[in-house]
């Protein structure tokens, strides 16, 4: 029933009508709502300068008469055409990004809206579009309810071009088509949260394909026949093993009605989690001949996260966005276990070190460092508390968990868990009781230090007579302990011996019996915090790395030996005369790729430029030869990348411009589009002589239109005219030039490679200017992957003093924006310190900031 406007009007609570979505409001509505479902009809037109129009069916029970009913609508208040009730139109207030209705009675109502919808979370194109609604952006495009846990049931209707395929969260069913528009009806959802509702409409092509009885359409913009070919019967097979593997351990069947995926061009995520119509990067399944087995390993894991999602995520959603990490770490810490059966040949013990460990380590490493679980006061923060905490730090911590519990129990709980809050919400704490209730130990002290506290302990080693006292300090000096268990090799002349120890007090002994030669603190991999070796045992596990018989102990020491180097322990060319000497001995893939990244880093952030040409004297000759030796084409891909990212040498980039013209072939690597693209760039930016000529041939050869394009854009960053750079990062400043996220951070990134970094030092200040507006209109990654692409590529204590000194001019930067900060500015603050000469105060460096003046 509908009272008139007006009527029981509840008094204002300012704080009710925040711009975004308040933790006050989202109380208030899931207090006072339910029963909610929305008819959505939208009409797409061909030209893409035409706006969206459409209408909305708001159904709701108030609970509670004359409670203001809040709709949160991100526009200007013209967009709104009219609102109706069944008896004819409805008053409201504007405020904010908020549609306020005053005295409403109890009861059912309906609220239809007429709208112009806002089309930055529509993400649309000349010929296509895809809705992208997490965290908080739903409200940018329709008006609704804006909150997780206000599930709702969706029904959808699209009118398109009649050449347009859609695609949405339920089965279609029905498309009529009439005077070149094409209607597509689609069934009503299950219960979805609002950032879960989604479609795509476009000119997409379709592959479809049945699996255990399932039937699964692939939507797709890729033109390469070949590469569809080749990559399709593998994205079905991963899809269906996930979905089989994930109902037999949970125990409940894939939850919603159809299962469909959709691979973006330049999407922005590797993949987002909508029910029954997953979005992914197209490239990230659509996986280039020259492939690393790396590469392939991350299609599977993707696959798998997604799908974990239809469970952890979808069918239970977290109550509030603080507890947005429980859905990305069981996403996470269910792909390790799937991805297992479909690669055998795999250490996946030595994988879960790798995937998860360094990017958690370089977080929590960082002034900035936040917990896995952080408070959020307002969802238009919400994406800020993205990142490694929650995707790779949040899955080492619950398998911790898991071990604490017992794997059988620990399943039943989950089991348990998704059952009872089953299509509706629940909360961290609500898991931690369930799991609470079949553990011994007191997981909620335990999950405080873990989950609620930020940081690592450092743990460090000293020889005494009985053994290696090992002692865990807390950074932060509050007197914190970290519980954990530690397995411990100790190395002999002769043997090596393993003792697991409880950890949970502030030191141990580790006996020995004889001189040991070293220790690893962490020999299954398992354990987490800084470990710092006493110099004895440092010194043996460099001298003795490449002959370690076990990966993952070879795999635990390049992780501990790279943090020495970053503590100051290990000086960077030590290291890089380490991974010289490793890699012709190192037999796993997977260790060479970890190898290859570390050297690459080493070599452009923690060395002089002045000593970068007599180090690629030495790496590229051992790379090529690695590249020719390599025995499968994974390993090949894996040299060839790591060859074009470091070349310096005449030789070398003479080599790579022959293998760019197709004049000399690789043997046994077979290089795609997109790796001729990327050997161009890396070109453009060695032989500043021949870059235009190499971007306008480049370009000239590709076919597809989503790549010419990214490729077109992001060719402004390489060209070697300092003006023509300048105007590409002055053009940044537009949000219509950030639109396709991923192609701004290349060309980002493009421009602050170490080789043009001593011009690039003046865009820091402009650039760290642009994160709050970047924070509001870009995507919940982006903040933090600008930062990376702009700090990535600098190391002197100029630029270094930049960041903070604007970080000391902006007190007003939100807590959670300058954590971001601090985190990406890391490695530019080791660099400044480990790389700078003693001789100059740091900070007092001189650097070449010679190109074009950007105002700030």
């Amino acid at each position: 029933m509908m009272l008139a406007a007006g009527a029981c009007q509840a008094p204002d609570d300012d704080r009710l009508y925040d711009q975004g979505v308040s933790w006050e409001l989202a109380e208030q509505r899931a207090a006072t709502l339910s029963d909610i479902a929305y008819d959505v009809d939208l009409t797409i037109p061909a030209e893409k300068s035409t706006p969206i129009t459409g209408r909305i069916a708001v159904a709701f029970t108030l609970r509670r008469g004359g409670a203001p009913v809040v709709l949160d609508f991100n526009q200007p208040a013209d967009r709104i055409d009219a609102v109706e009730g069944p008896d004819g139109p409805v008053a409201y207030r504007k405020v904010n990004n908020h549609l306020v209705f005053d005295g409403l009675g109890e009861g059912a109502h309906v609220l239809t809206i007429a709208f112009t919808a806002g089309e930055a979370s529509l993400n649309r194109n000349a010929d296509y579009l895809y809705t992208l609604f997490v965290p908080d952006r739903a409200s940018f495009a329709i008006p609704l309810f804006d909150q997780p846990n206000l599930k709702a049931r969706y029904r959808l209707t699209l009118r398109t071009p009649a050449d347009w395929e859609a695609v949405a969260n339920a089965p279609r069913a029905e498309r009529t088509e009439a005077d070149g528009v094409a209607t597509h009806r689609f069934e009503q959802t299950e219960p979805l949260p609002t950032y879960l509702f989604a479609f795509a409409a476009g000119r997409f092509q379709t592959e479809t394909a049945e699996r255990a009885g399932r039937t699964m359409t692939m939507y797709h913009r890729e033109t390469d026949a070949a590469k569809v070919a080749r990559n399709r019967d593998a994205i079905f097979d991963l899809h269906a093993a996930a979905l089989a593997w994930l109902a037999d351990y949970t125990g409940i069947a894939y939850p919603f009605t159809k299962f469909d995926f959709v691979l973006i061009p330049s999407f922005q995520y590797g993949g987002m989690e909508h029910a029954g119509a997953i979005l992914y990067r197209s490239a990230s399944l659509m996986l280039d001949a020259s492939a690393t087995k790396n590469q392939e390993l991350g299609r599977a894991s993707l696959i798998a996260h997604e799908t974990a999602h239809m469970w952890f995520g979808d069918l239970v959603t977290m109550n509030w966005f603080d507890d947005v990490w429980t859905k990305e770490v069981f996403a996470n810490f269910m792909a390790a276990k799937i991805v297992n059966p479909s690669f055998p040949e795999i250490d996946h013990d030595l994988r879960f070190l790798f995937s998860h460990y360094p990017a958690a380590y370089a977080i929590d490493r960082t002034e900035g460092a936040n917990p896995i679980r952080q408070p959020l006061e307002n969802l238009q923060m919400a994406g800020t508390l993205y990142g490694p905490i929650i995707y790779q730090k949040a899955p080492i911590v619950m398998k911790h968990l898991e071990t604490m519990v017992g794997e059988d129990a620990f399943r039943d709980g989950l089991r348990d868990y998704l059952y009872r809050y089953r299509y509706g919400n629940a909360t961290w704490p609500q898991l931690i009781e369930i799991l609470d209730a079949r553990s011994p130990r007191d997981l909620a002290a335990w999950s405080h230090v873990w989950v609620e506290e930020p940081g690592r302990p450092r743990i460090e080693l000293e020889r005494e007579a009985a053994g290696f006292r090992i002692a865990q300090h807390d950074p932060a000096g509050r007197g914190r302990i970290w519980p954990q268990r530690l397995d411990v090799a100790v190395a002999y002349a002769d043997r090596t011996t393993r003792d697991t120890l409880a950890f949970e007090t502030a030191e141990i002994l580790a006996p020995t019996a004889g001189t040991p030669r070293y220790a690893i603190p962490n020999a299954d991999g398992l354990a987490y915090g800084l470990f710092l070796l006493d110099p004895e045992s440092q010194q043996a596990l460099i001298d003795a790395l490449p002959a370690l018989a076990d990966p993952l102990e070879r795999g635990i020491a390049w992780l501990t030996l790279w943090d020495a180097m970053l503590e100051g322990r290990l000086a960077p060319p030590a290291f890089l005369d380490l991974a010289e000497r490793s890699l012709p001995l190192e037999t796993d893939e997977l260790i060479v790729q970890r190898i290859l990244g570390y050297a690459g880093e080493a070599f452009w952030q923690y060395t002089r430029p002045e000593d970068r040409p007599a180090r690629a004297a030495t790496l590229e000759p051992l790379l090529r030869g690695l590249l020719a030796n390599a025995a499968t084409p994974s390993r090949k891909a894996a040299y060839f990348n790591a060859l074009k990212g470091t070349a310096l040498t005449k030789a070398t980039v003479d080599e790579l411009l022959a293998v760019w013209r197709q004049e000399t072939a690789i043997p046994g690597l077979t290089l795609a589009e997109n790796d001729y693209s990327d050997l161009a760039f890396e070109l453009a930016l060695r032989r500043a002589d021949l870059a235009a000529e190499i971007l306008t041939e480049q370009e000239a050869r590709i076919d597809n239109p989503d790549r010419k394009e990214r490729f077109h854009f992001v060719s402004a960053a390489l060209s070697p005219n300092a003006e023509v750079r300048a105007a590409f990062f002055q053009g940044l400043a537009m949000p219509a030039n950030r639109e396709h996220e991923p192609w701004a951070l290349d060309g980002l990134a493009y421009l602050n490679h170490p080789l043009r970094a001593p011009y690039a030092e003046v865009y820091l200040l402009p650039a760290l200017g642009l994160l709050e507006e970047i924070q509001r209109t870009g995507d919940i990654f982006f903040p933090a992957r600008w930062l990376d692409a702009l700090l990535g590529g600098h190391q002197t204590p100029t630029a270094a003093r930049t960041v903070r000194d604007f970080l000391s001019a902006h007190p007003e930067l939100s807590p959670r924006l300058r954590a971001k900060v601090l985190q990406s500015a890391d490695g530019l603050f080791r660099a400044a310190a480990l790389v700078s000469d003693p001789g100059i105060p740091a900070g007092e460096a001189s650097t070449d900031t010679a190109g074009a003046r950007i105002p700030h």
